[in-house]
C-alpha cells in the first residue's frame, strides 16, 4: 500500500507542476497569442540547456543514492550535503555560461533574463532527496500552495501581450519559492554534516554518467522547439509547445510510477532482492500500459474538438500535431518503466544511456528534413520515431533478464480495448457539436467503454485489483 500511496502522491505532485499551465493555457493563448506563446517556448528551450548543465543529473542520481543509504542517518546526511553542494557549484558554472551566451545574441534579452531565474531555482531544488526517502506528501503540499499563488498572480498581472516578461517571471519565481519551502522539512531527516568527512568529488563521475542520458533526452525533447524557432518561426515553436504541453501533462500521470518505484526498487536491489525487482517491473509495466493506452487513444479521438475549445481557433494547427504526438504517451510510459524503474536502480545505466543517445541521434537526423518539408508536423513525427528507438533498444537490452510473455501480459487486450474505444469516441466526436459539454460526455463515454471492455476481456490486473479490494473488506 505504501507504493500505491506514494504513486498517488507523486501523480498529484506531477499534476500540480502542470496545473498552472493547464488552467492558464486557454487564457494565455488569447492574451499572448501565437507569437507570445512562441517566444516563451523558444527562450525557455534555450534556458533548458543551461538548466540541464546546472542539474548535472542530480534528480535521478540523488534520488537513487539517498534510497541506498536512507537506513543510516549519518550516511544520508553526508550524501545529501555532498550532492547538494556539488549541484550549487554546477549551477554557478551554468549561469556563467548563460551570461556568456547572452553576449553572443541581440534578441529577447529581457525574456532570457526572466527565464534565468529558473536556473537559480535549480540550485535550491532538493525534491530528489524527498523522493529518495519516499516522502511525497511534502512536495505535494508545497506545489499546491505555490501553484495557487501563481494562478492568482497570472490572472491579476498578465493582461496583454506586453506582459510576457511578467508571465515568465511569475513562473520562474514560483519555482524558486517552491524549492525554498522544502528546506524546513529537511531537518527531520538530516543532521549537521561533518565537513572533514565530505567527499563531493566522489559523486561527480557517477552523476555525470546519469547526466549524459539527460543531455540526450534534452536534445530530443527541447531541441525540437529550438530548431522550429530557427528554421520556421517562433509561432511554429508555439504550436508544437501547445501540443507537447498537453501530452506531457498526460504523461505526468502515467510516469509518476517511475519516480515512486526508482527508490523502492533501488532499496530492494541494494538488499539483494533481485527476484522482487523483476516482479516490480512486470506489475509496473502492466499498470502503465493499462493507463496509457486509453489516454493516447482518447487524446487522438477528441483532439479536433479539444484544440479549438482549449486554445482557440488561432491554434488550429495544433490538432494534427497532437494526434501524431499522442502516440508517445504509450512509448514513453514503457521506456519509463524499463529505464527509470529497472535499468537505473539495478545499476544498468549503460543500457539506459545508449537508448536515449540513440533516440537523440535519430531525432537530429530526421528532424532537419522533416522540418524543412513538413514544419511542425515533421517535428511531431521525429518525436515519435525517437521514442520508438528508445523503447525498442531498452526492450532488446533486457531480453536475457526478463520473460517477455510476463512483461506483455494482456497488452493485446489493452490495445484492443483502447482501439475500440477510439473508434466509437472519434465517430461521436466527428458528428456532434463542438462544445465543452459534448467533449466531457465523450471523455466519460470513452472511460466507460474502455473499463467495460477490460472487464469483458478478463484482464488479469483488473481481477487482482477486485480480489485485493474484497480481501481488505
Amino acid at each position: 500500500m505504501r507504493v500505491v500511496k506514494n504513486y498517488l502522491y507523486n501523480a498529484s505532485y506531477q499534476v500540480f507542476i502542470l496545473l498552472v499551465p493547464l488552467i492558464t493555457t486557454p487564457y494565455l493563448s488569447r492574451v499572448l497569442g501565437p507569437k507570445g506563446v512562441g517566444i516563451n517556448s523558444y527562450t525557455n528551450s534555450i534556458i533548458q540547456y543551461f538548466i540541464l548543465l546546472g542539474g548535472i543529473g542530480v534528480n535521478l542520481y540523488g534520488n537513487r543514492q539517498i534510497a541506498y543509504v536512507r537506513d543510516n542517518k549519518y550516511k544520508m546526511t553526508q550524501t545529501f550535503y555532498e550532492i547538494f553542494i556539488m549541484r550549487i557549484i554546477a549551477v554557478i558554472i551554468a549561469y556563467m555560461a548563460f551570461i556568456l551566451f547572452l553576449s553572443t545574441t541581440n534578441h529577447y534579452h529581457a525574456y532570457y533574463w526572466a527565464q534565468s531565474v529558473s536556473l537559480i531555482a535549480v540550485a535550491l531544488d532538493i525534491s530528489w532527496f524527498f523522493m529518495g526517502v519516499e516522502n511525497f506528501v511534502v512536495t505535494v503540499v508545497r506545489n499546491f500552495m505555490v501553484k495557487i499563488i501563481t494562478l492568482i498572480l497570472i490572472f491579476s498581472l498578465v493582461k496583454t501581450d506586453q506582459d510576457l516578461t511578467t508571465y515568465i517571471m511569475i513562473l520562474s519565481l514560483s519555482l524558486l519559492l517552491g524549492n525554498l519551502t522544502l528546506f524546513p522539512s529537511l531537518r527531520k531527516y538530516v543532521g549537521h554534516p561533518n565537513f572533514n568527512d565530505m567527499h563531493i568529488v566522489h559523486h561527480i563521475m557517477p552523476s555525470i554518467v546519469l547526466f549524459v542520458p539527460q543531455i540526450a533526452i534534452q536534445i530530443y525533447s527541447v531541441v525540437n522547439k529550438t530548431m522550429l524557432g530557427i528554421m520556421v518561426s517562433v509561432q511554429a515553436a508555439g504550436y508544437f509547445e501547445q501540443s507537447d504541453k498537453i501530452v506531457k501533462m498526460i504523461l505526468a500521470i502515467v510516469t509518476a510510477t517511475g519516480t515512486v518505484m526508482l527508490p523502492h526498487v533501488a532499496n530492494a536491489y541494494a538488499n539483494g532482492e533481485h527476484k522482487k525487482t523483476r516482479l516490480y517491473l512486470y506489475k509496473s509495466f502492466s499498470f502503465v500500459t493499462a493507463v496509457s493506452v486509453p489516454m493516447f487513444f482518447g487524446l487522438m479521438a477528441v483532439s479536433s474538438k479539444f484544440v479549438p475549445l482549449f486554445f482557440t481557433s488561432r491554434f488550429s494547427a495544433v490538432t494534427p500535431l497532437m494526434i501524431i504526438e499522442s502516440i508517445v504517451i504509450l512509448l514513453i510510459a514503457w521506456s519509463n518503466v524499463i529505464g527509470a524503474q529497472y535499468l537505473l536502480p539495478t545499476q544498468q545505466v549503460h543500457f539506459y544511456t545508449m537508448s536515449v543517445i540513440l533516440g537523440a541521434i535519430i531525432n537530429i537526423i530526421v528532424n532537419i528534413p522533416l522540418i524543412m518539408f513538413l514544419g511542425a508536423v515533421g517535428t511531431a513525427i521525429a518525436t515519435v520515431l525517437s521514442e520508438i528507438a528508445v523503447t525498442g533498444y531498452q526492450l532488446l537490452s533486457i531480453r536475457k533478464q526478463v520473460n517477455y510473455k510476463l512483461l506483455f501480459t494482456d497488452t493485446f487486450k489493452y490495445l484492443t480495448a483502447g482501439f475500440l474505444m477510439f473508434v466509437v469516441t472519434n465517430l461521436i466526436d466527428r458528428n456532434t457539436s463542438s462544445t465543452w459539454l459534448m467533449l466531457i460526455i465523450e471523455v466519460l463515454l470513452g472511460i466507460t467503454i474502455y473499463t467495460l471492455l477490460l472487464l469483458l476481456f478478463r484482464v488479469k490486473m483488473v481481477g487482482e485489483t477486485i480480489q485485493m479490494i474484497k480481501n481488505r473488506k
